[in-house]
């Protein structure tokens, strides 16, 4: 198969006919290489963790789901060293092309992913999010993608970085088949139906750029038009910093419990960042961790206040389009904080959210996110669907 967005793992051929007649029949799909796949080594995007790890033994369930709906598995794709990354950059294999933006980095830490479904080299693909990274290359990259309800697809047969975040996600160029992938794995597909309320997430927006807000006029229109009413508010009565570390604290402190064994025993080689968080990880306190876990439950109350039944959460889903390619390592590092300032906000609360490809700013994509209430996921994609047509 051709790649010339350097999206598949290349030394991994995986090819796989899903079973006739299905809902997905005819669609082709690819996997971010931290789903096990029956014979084939997970390799994690680190050439220590496959050199340390047999081929898998099954399959995982969410894979073997799409494979009897009838979709084809063609590849397994790039990804940020054991997901521990949101720009797409791997220092081992290469950073994925963004089709929408060449110049620019796709996003991580389903990178492949993304540029596989970008460059339309498949019709959707699996990724996973635990701190953005579905929906950031989702946003860089111009294409749909979701986060769904954390524990609405189960985190079986993949590395898992952070349990208590990593949620099980995809990305699809076009609406409906976006929805089709939900219809199989939630088990149902929802009818259109318009929100009975439209929040606008100010303190979001100001964490965005003011030519942001204006490139999403149009599908802030478009989403007024279909709610019952609307208004605007801050969504962190303090400060989404106090959201953002909390998140960032947990999730370091759970990545060292999912890692931190096989580091010790290995030594594995990771590019400068990695091992830069997974020295932080390692120097994380227990005391710090449970200070975190307070501010992590006010966070979901806060949002399980604003999110009242019909309610559906808009924002940026990054601050502003991809970050070119070739960044001093300071500014990459802003740029994370920035961009998790935005991601925290549905990760922290375990709430689905879906990133729409219906912006763009001075030519590149800028995406927009809706968040809704826990379970409302087929909702959002429902929704999507809808706002795709009026945009």
């Amino acid at each position: 198969m051709s790649d010339p967005l350097n999206a598949f793992v290349p030394e991994d051929t995986v090819n796989i006919e899903g079973a006739p007649g299905g809902p997905l029949s005819g669609l082709r799909f690819a996997v971010k290489d931290i789903f096990d796949v029956a014979g084939h080594v997970t390799g994690g995007g680190n050439p220590d963790w496959a050199a340390t790890h047999g081929p898998a033994e099954t399959t995982a369930p969410v894979v073997s789901s799409l494979l009897e709906a009838g979709a084809t598995l063609i590849g397994k794709t790039n990804t940020d060293e054991l997901t521990r990354g949101l720009l797409g950059v791997n220092s081992h294999f290469g950073t994925p092309v963004n089709p929408a933006a060449p110049e620019r980095v796709p996003g991580g830490s389903s990178s492949g992913s993304a540029a596989a479904v970008a460059g339309k080299l498949v019709d959707f693909a699996l990724g996973s999010d635990t701190g953005g990274s579905v929906r950031i290359p989702a946003s860089f990259c111009g294409i749909y993608g979701i986060r769904p309800t954390h524990g609405r697809i189960a985190l079986q047969g993949l590395i898992e970085q952070a349990p208590s975040y990593d949620t099980i996600g995809w990305f699809a160029n076009d609406a409906d088949i976006f929805a089709k992938v939900g219809g199989v794995l939630f088990g149902a597909e929802s009818g259109e139906q318009k929100p009975a309320r439209l929040v606008i997430a100010e303190d979001v927006y100001e964490i965005a750029s003011a030519p942001v807000l204006k490139a999403h006029e149009k599908a802030l229109e478009a989403l007024r038009s279909l709610a019952v009413e609307s208004e605007s508010l801050s969504l962190c009565p303090t400060d989404l910093a106090d959201w953002q570390k909390a998140m960032h604290t947990l999730q370091q402190w759970e990545a060292n419990r999912s890692f931190g064994d096989w580091i010790d025993a290995t030594n594995p080689r990771f590019g400068y960042d990695v091992a830069q968080r997974f020295v932080s990880a390692a120097a994380m306190s227990e005391e710090e961790m449970k200070a975190a876990e307070p501010v992590r439950q006010s966070h979901r109350e806060r949002m399980a206040e604003v999110l009242t039944p019909g309610t559906v959460i808009v924002l940026p889903s990054a601050p502003g389009p991809a970050p070119l390619k070739g960044l001093k390592k300071s500014e990459m590092w802003n740029m994370r904080w920035g961009i998790t300032a935005l991601t925290c906000i549905a990760g922290g609360a375990g709430l689905p959210q879906v990133t729409l490809p219906l912006c763009h700013l001075d030519g590149l994509p800028v995406g927009i996110s809706l968040i809704g209430c826990k379970d409302s996921d087929e909702d959002l994609l429902a929704l999507a669907r809808q706002v795709a047509g009026r945009v």
